[in-house]
């Protein structure tokens, strides 16, 4: 009885001391080793918070960081925090508000930067922050943070830069090609209010819809030129990563437009130089040589000719036209050419003149600011861009003033016949009407319906 009644008393204990240690989060394994029942990371700034009792930065990874009773010689598990990159952020910012300290934050873009420049990190884009978790503490018993164990940054949507921590306590990084799988879609539509409306009706992302009117822009008025009842025909490529995501839909095969009962049709040929441009049925080029509206998404607000001015209350030619836009909005090079003028001219306010060639001239007004190195004698691509809308000189609100020149005469843009691109001949011309041929058998071939569905991206 009395060593029956021990054994109980022992029992009783050991079983007493477990509990207490459950209560606590902590035990022993049989290898001495303490663990932790938590399944939260505690990372090393407080403003992260814990996970499992307040919404923080998206967190991937295992549920426990923790690897109860994992082998000796088995890889140390990494949990992966997900910080979006805000405005006005640079890397380091970035990677101080994910709690890495100053002189591993510098070691870590320092190794970066022999992939991809840390300026060229924008607003919109994320940094996924890798930790390994640390061992508990066994003699304050409670978790240290976890160590900083590099970072992945996608600065497209093929490739990914990853930094990882070196044996030797160092940083290092290498460019990781992205699993893509191409696809090619059909989508057609009747339009009833806008483009835009009628494109997403049939299931385009905004990526699409805007490469589709930039390949029309050159001629269609977007702004007065649609009309109740036009219609669209498109064929495009799509792009899905491995989580089945569209990341790029941008690239279309043919489209075509028909307004006011006349269709417009194009195609997408692509050069040897990796360059493409889309032509006509006839091998013309749809590109002109300069644009009719060098902005996206701009109002025009004030056409050409006589009008009451704003600001000096008298009637005064106005020689070009207004795009209302908000401050900021990127302004692009109307075709190639070299900047003849750039800076300050009286009611103009921020200007810039582009020559193109000995004939046409274009000129750029009220800007906010200029474009990265745009100056007196830089080469501009059509497309480039060369400012922002703003409101400086004499400006009511935040436009671009827009002038197109023939011999320095100024004439209405919208208006204006755009001086045509190139034309195919020969060899070109015959390899084009072969493909033309393939696009328009692959069309019919593919199924009508919504272009794209749940994967939609944007």
């Amino acid at each position: 009885m009395l060593l029956r009644g021990i054994g109980t008393i022992a029992g009783l204990a050991v079983t007493g001391a477990l509990c207490a240690g459950y209560v606590s989060g902590h035990w022993t394994l049989p290898d001495g080793v303490p663990a932790k029942a938590s399944s939260s990371l505690a990372l090393a700034p407080i403003s992260l918070g814990n996970p499992s009792a307040a919404s923080g930065p998206e967190t991937t990874g295992p549920k426990s960081p923790f690897a109860v009773g994992r082998a000796p010689d088995a890889p140390v598990p990494v949990v992966e925090h997900r910080f979006p990159v805000r405005e006005g952020d640079t890397l380091a910012t970035v990677l101080e508000r994910a709690g890495v300290a100053g002189a591993e934050a510098r070691a870590a873009i320092q190794a970066f930067s022999k992939k991809h420049n840390p300026r060229y990190i924008r607003s919109g884009q994320e940094l996924r922050v890798r930790y390994q978790p640390a061992a508990a503490d066994d003699q304050h018993r409670a978790a240290r943070p976890g160590d900083f164990a590099g970072f992945a940054f996608r600065p497209a949507y093929d490739s990914q830069v990853e930094v990882a921590r070196t044996e030797a306590d160092g940083f290092t990084a290498r460019i990781v090609a992205t699993n893509l799988e191409r696809q090619v879609a059909r989508a057609e539509g009747h339009i009833d209010s806008s483009l835009y409306v009628a494109g997403k009706k049939a299931g385009l992302t905004s990526q699409t819809l805007v490469e589709l009117i930039r390949a029309f822009s050159w001629d269609v008025d977007f702004q007065r030129g649609i009309r109740r009842g036009d219609s669209f025909e498109l064929m495009f490529n799509y792009v899905l990563n491995e989580d089945g995501r569209i990341v790029r839909s941008d690239e279309i095969l043919f489209a075509a437009l028909t307004l006011s009962g006349k269709r417009r049709a194009i195609y997408r040929l692509d050069g040897k130089d990796g360059a493409f441009e889309y032509f006509d049925v006839k091998g013309h080029s749809a590109q002109k040589a300069l644009m009719r509206t060098p902005i996206d998404g701009a109002r025009l607000s004030s056409g050409f000719g006589k009008r009451r001015h704003p600001i000096l209350g008298y009637t005064k030619m106005h020689r070009g036209v207004d795009f209302a836009a908000p401050t900021g909005t990127p302004i692009y090079a109307a075709g190639n050419g070299v900047i003849d003028f750039a800076g300050r001219k009286g009611g103009y306010g921020k200007y810039i003149r582009i020559r193109h060639n000995g004939t046409y001239s274009t000129a750029y007004a009220h800007m906010s600011r200029y474009g990265r190195g745009m100056r007196t004698g830089r080469r501009v691509r059509q497309g480039q861009i060369i400012g922002y809308v703003g409101t400086t000189g004499r400006s009511t609100g935040p436009h671009l003033h827009y002038e197109i020149m023939r011999n320095g005469r100024q004439l209405n843009p919208m208006r204006l016949k755009m001086p045509s691109g190139r034309k195919l001949i020969g060899n070109e011309l015959v390899r084009f009407h072969a493909l033309r041929k393939a696009l328009d058998k692959r069309y019919q071939q593919l199924p009508k319906g919504r272009a794209l569905v749940a994967q939609n991206k944007n």
